[in-house]
């Protein structure tokens, strides 16, 4: 459930941002959302649709970026993505790795009119 707070914060940023800029529409918001975030891109836009009613952004697609998982593996120094669902070095087979991307939430960018 912290799609919620999450998307009234994306709301809050994008709202300010498009105040500030004199924007008169927003059009899309584009976010990049690691795969493990925790949270659920469909989520968020229920929420955004709801809770964006009334704002400067109301009507705004949101356009979600996927960031895959990444590794820096600290036995044999393999750095890159995982196999899906296998959380040990697609190289050595250690589980001795680092975490170096995929827990990413970002608002990018917006596009306006």
């Amino acid at each position: 459930m912290h799609e919620l707070s999450v998307t009234e914060n994306i709301i809050k940023i994008c709202t300010e941002e498009a105040v500030k800029h004199k924007v008169t529409a927003v059009k899309c918001i584009n976010l990049q959302i690691g795969e493990l975030s925790g949270l659920i891109p469909k989520c968020i836009q229920y929420y955004f649709d709801i809770a964006s009613k009334g704002t400067p952004i109301e009507g705004a697609l949101l356009n979600v970026e996927k960031i895959p998982v990444e590794i820096n593996c600290v036995c044999c120094g393999y750095e890159g993505r995982l196999i899906k669902d296998k959380y040990n070095c697609p190289q050595c087979g250690s589980y001795d790795v680092k975490i170096i991307r995929g827990r990413e939430f970002l608002i990018k960018s917006m596009e306006v009119d």
